[in-house]
């Protein structure tokens, strides 16, 4: 009889560990290489793969969903309109890394500096937003990190507004997911942005740098980043029907592999929820 007892519990646990609101995926768990990962619906708010999710590492320009977020929401609460006149001060003409090129503007429209940092990851655009809404950047961090605090990122800290390499600027990916579903969530609009192939600007064309969107067509956002300290990063999401799902992807290696695991686990993502949706339906009738 004890023996029973034994096995009736040692199966309760097992099913209530498959159930369980945490459950992963189970088949590219030993496949995924990258040095952080988590995959959730979106929809449902289910967890369903994580590999190091609070794994600190510097975020790169996945700060700029953040940034973006700030942006957003200021002109939502109409503090700022998109066809304000930005100047770009001689800081942000002199801001390294990715670029629009505003060495020779005086002031941009707010909606094309937003364009810029979406879709091109724009350094010197972040800075000028940042000015603009912060009155500095020191304030405009300050508006960040007190933002990452109310949305529950627990183990970042940001230092910029565009994540270039600096002493103390780290995120993870769960904190990371929590600012994007977020971000998704509250600036669905957003998106349409997210997902433009290309942004042209003075003439000058460059394509987005989340290339994720031109190779699956359910994907529609959301940002990428590197710094050679940590490697490669994508949040990348897609909707398909009902279902979205969103996945970070933090320390590949490279362009590729960063592309491949990321597509693997939006497939593996639609593909769980699909079965869950199907065994829920039974369930009810």
């Amino acid at each position: 009889m004890n023996i029973r007892r034994f096995a009736l519990c040692l199966c309760l646990l097992v099913v209530s560990f498959l159930c369980s609101p945490c459950e992963l995926l189970a088949a590219p768990r030993s496949k995924i290489k990258a040095k952080s990962a988590i995959v959730m619906n979106a929809v449902s708010g289910k967890i369903l793969y994580i590999k190091n999710p609070d794994k600190q590492m510097p975020p790169a320009s996945l700060t700029k969903i953040l940034t973006l977020y700030l942006v957003q929401e200021a002109v939502n609460t109409g503090k700022i309109k998109l066809t304000d006149m930005v100047k770009i001060s001689v800081n942000a003409q002199l801001t390294g890394g990715s670029s629009m090129y505003l060495v020779d503007d005086n002031e941009v429209a707010l909606d094309d500096l937003i364009k810029g940092i979406t879709i091109v990851s724009a350094n010197d655009a972040s800075v000028a937003v940042a000015e603009y809404l912060g009155g500095n950047v020191e304030k405009f961090v300050e508006m960040m990190n007190a933002r990452a605090r109310e949305l529950g990122m627990k183990h970042s800290r940001f230092m910029n507004p565009h994540g270039l390499p600096v002493q103390g600027h780290v995120s993870t990916a769960r904190d990371i997911l929590t600012l994007s579903n977020a971000f998704i969530r509250d600036f669905p609009q957003a998106l349409h942005i997210h997902s433009m192939k290309e942004y042209q600007f003075r003439g000058i064309t460059q394509e987005n740098s989340n290339t994720l969107i031109k190779q699956h067509s359910d994907v529609d956002g959301l940002k990428t980043g590197f710094v050679s300290a940590s490697g490669f990063h994508v949040v990348a999401t897609a909707k398909r029907e009902n279902t979205r799902i969103i996945a970070v992807v933090m320390g590949e290696k490279n362009i590729k592999i960063r592309e491949q695991e990321a597509l693997q686990l939006l497939e593996e993502g639609f593909r769980r929820s699909t079965r869950k949706a199907k065994v829920s339906r039974h369930k009810i009738h």
